[in-house]
């Protein structure tokens, strides 16, 4: 080999090293593809990127059942979102399978033609927020930031990234995008005995909360617009199952044939939600076929 190639070969290993360590540009997908994105990372120390969801949920807002005031609450919510009007973050608690994550995504599906976008975030990728409200800046497109199934333990990074996010950057907020989550937990933290210790009397009598539980419910407090949701009723939950049933194509009379079942198949699962409805659904009708 010549000098010349030596010296050819020693450059192109030096661009490669380059490559390696030199940042990525941001990458935006054809927004006209899709309406629902992930923030993907190949590695913890990779620079996130956006990627499209071939395949949406079909969930439609007449799907769900018996949560009639969290659904007017939040459709409201994303209609003043979409129409360029002043709208809130939102908090979704309460019971397991009563539909919290099922009416965001169909939220999705109502307003998608009308430019809603859902970009999913993984807890444990909430550091990068600040990157992904940048990313879309600008853009005409509605975003929301879906976070499913959020708690924090003490001292997660994700935990400061997000109130940041929510109201306190020094820069303004995006009015492109708003912050959708989810939770069992209405203040995302774990609340312990120990915190009250720090709790003092006056003189009059006020009680002065400590620094700590202000902390904790501090998350909570930056969105703007809170639903709870409770465990259904029994001919709450009959309904439900009714109504997927039918869905699923079965004939009134299948449906009566149902009802002792599925209270046994909710008695076995010691639950009576939404989630467990669609699921027993599934099954009776797959055997009714």
């Amino acid at each position: 080999m010549n000098d010349f190639a030596q010296l050819l070969a020693r450059a192109e290993s030096v661009l490669a090293r380059l490559e390696a360590i030199l940042p990525v540009p941001d990458v935006v997908p054809d927004l006209a593809t899709g309406f629902a994105f992930r923030w993907r990372k190949r590695s913890s120390s990779a620079r996130g990127y956006l990627q499209a969801v071939p395949h949406l949920s079909p969930i439609a807002l007449s799907d769900l059942q018996n949560i009639k005031t969290q659904k007017a609450a939040i459709e409201q919510n994303t209609e003043q979102f979409v129409a360029g009007r002043p709208a809130n973050n939102v908090l979704l608690t309460g019971a397991r399978g009563t539909g919290k994550s099922s009416l965001i995504k169909a939220c999705l599906n109502r307003y998608a033609q009308q430019g809603l976008r859902l970009i999913e975030v993984d807890k444990d990728d909430l550091v990068d927020l600040p990157d992904i409200v940048d990313l879309v800046y600008g853009r005409p497109e509605r975003f929301v930031i879906f976070c499913d199934d959020l708690s924090f333990g003490e001292g997660e990074s994700g935990y400061k990234a997000l109130k940041v996010a929510l109201d306190g950057s020094i820069s303004a907020q995006s009015d492109n995008v708003l912050v959708y989550a989810t939770s069992n937990r209405r203040h995302l933290l774990p609340e312990h005995m120990s915190d009250n210790a720090s709790y003092t009397h006056n003189d009059d009598g006020d009680l002065h909360p400590g620094e700590t539980v202000e902390e904790k419910i501090s998350l909570s407090e930056r969105f703007g617009l809170w639903l709870s949701f409770y465990p259904f009723k029994q001919d709450d939950y009959l309904e439900i199952v009714a109504h997927w049933l039918r869905h699923f194509g079965c004939d009134p009379a299948q449906i009566a044939l149902a009802r002792d079942e599925a209270l046994r198949w909710a008695l076995q699962r010691g639950s009576r939600s939404g989630r467990v409805a669609w699921q027993f659904a599934k099954d009776f009708a797959g055997k009714m076929r």
